[in-house]
């Protein structure tokens, strides 16, 4: 699987996205919200959890499969003309 990181770490959708792809299911998982981690006690202990709970593992790695493939090509690789971008594409008009 060929993916474009250097420039989809660029787009600052892309890396909300993957934020969102694993705290999102770490926290439905445990029955909280982002509101509830009001220490880094509290932060470090839900990552830890997480990290310890196959299943929430699990549900984090397919989170972050849908969030990497790209559904507009066939297969799980960047196009080739995605692959030889050095920046993100603006939007076509």
């Amino acid at each position: 699987m060929k993916i474009n990181c250097k420039v989809r770490m660029k787009n600052p959708y892309f890396v909300a996205q993957i934020i969102l792809a694993i705290g999102v299911p770490v926290l439905a998982y445990m029955g909280l919200t982002a509101q509830d981690i009001t220490t880094w006690g509290k932060l470090f202990s839900i990552i830890f959890d997480a990290i310890s709970n196959p299943y929430v593992l699990g549900l984090v790695a397919v989170s972050l499969y849908n969030a990497v493939l790209d559904p507009t090509v066939a297969g799980m690789s960047d196009s080739e003309q995605a692959l030889r971008y050095e920046r993100p594409r603006k939007g076509v008009k």
